[in-house]
């Protein structure tokens, strides 16, 4: 779900990938089987329900997010990974912009509300997880200054159809324990046709806390992690950690005169929230 333009973090070592015990690889196998059920059986629903959903509503989906969130939810509690939500997602029209440090940020922000995530095009090919993002309406955008108003029509539509689009404006993936500058570009996308009067955005930090005992950067996913070997170690551990999303509160586009301006507002908003949330973990580690 990262900038298809952007580099990727860097960062420090990643901590090295536990060996497989005997019984990891059973918890491997009996989560991993559990998840994939879970999702297959809402994939199927979604897209059953969506046969009716599409031509009474066309572009609005009234019905189908609720089996995205549930599923998610449902996936999270299988993983055995704890998970608390604090503030509330917005009710107005607008978008939502979050920090990013893994693939389950994906669970993580669909459990708790109704969204259409914004990826790099590449993911749509990619087997199984390209058919769901786009069986749940994932909007595929490719960094080509040719597309940008294509982009920005599809944005706007989508938007204006009561769709919360949800990006990471770091551009990539971190260690989860910090925030990169917010690039702006897709920013600009809130300021034509007088979307900026009537939409807002709400800042989300989504905050990893890793089990006991382990590395505190135990969630995080950069550098060069593939998803496979993450996958394993999360679904094969004994114990889990938690994850919390923070609602900050809405912004409106219309209170600031620019793309950048809007920017740095979110990034101080998902930065704070972020901070706080690492700060209050401290103390019991």
């Amino acid at each position: 779900m990262s900038d298809p333009a952007g580099p990727v973090w860097i960062g420090d070592e990643p901590p090295q990938m536990p060996p497989l015990s005997s019984a990891g690889g059973l918890r491997l196998v009996l989560r991993g089987a559990a998840m994939v059920a879970v999702l297959l059986l809402g994939l199927g629903l979604l897209l059953a329900l969506r046969l009716i959903e599409r031509p009474l509503h066309g572009a609005a989906r009234p019905w189908t997010p609720a089996i995205t969130t549930a599923v998610c939810r449902m996936c999270l509690a299988l993983m055995g990974i704890r998970y608390r939500v604090q503030g509330r997602p917005m009710r107005h029209i607008g978008a939502v912009v979050a920090n990013h440090s893994s693939w389950l940020d994906i669970f993580a922000l669909n459990a708790c509300q109704q969204v259409y995530f914004v990826s790099k095009a590449e993911v749509a090919r990619w087997p199984f997880i390209g058919w769901l993002a786009q069986a749940t309406g994932t909007v595929f955008i490719r960094r080509d200054p040719r597309e940008a108003k294509a982009q920005q029509a599809l944005f706007e539509g989508r938007l204006r159809a009561g769709h919360h689009l949800l990006f990471f404006p770091e551009g990539t993936s971190t260690d989860g324990r910090r925030l990169l500058p917010f690039k702006t570009t897709l920013f600009q996308a809130f300021y034509t046709h007088g979307l900026d009067k009537v939409m807002q955005i709400q800042p989300v930090s989504v905050v990893y806390h890793a089990p006991a005992g382990e590395d505190p950067r135990y969630y995080g996913w950069w550098r060069d992690m593939g998803f496979g070997p993450h996958l394993v170690k999360v679904l094969a551990a004994p114990r889990q950690g938690a994850i919390e999303v923070v609602f900050h509160d809405p912004l409106d586009v219309a209170a600031f005169p620019s793309r950048k301006e809007l920017a740095a507002a979110c990034e101080r908003q998902v930065r704070a929230g972020l901070d706080q949330a690492l700060a209050r973990a401290e103390p019991s580690r």
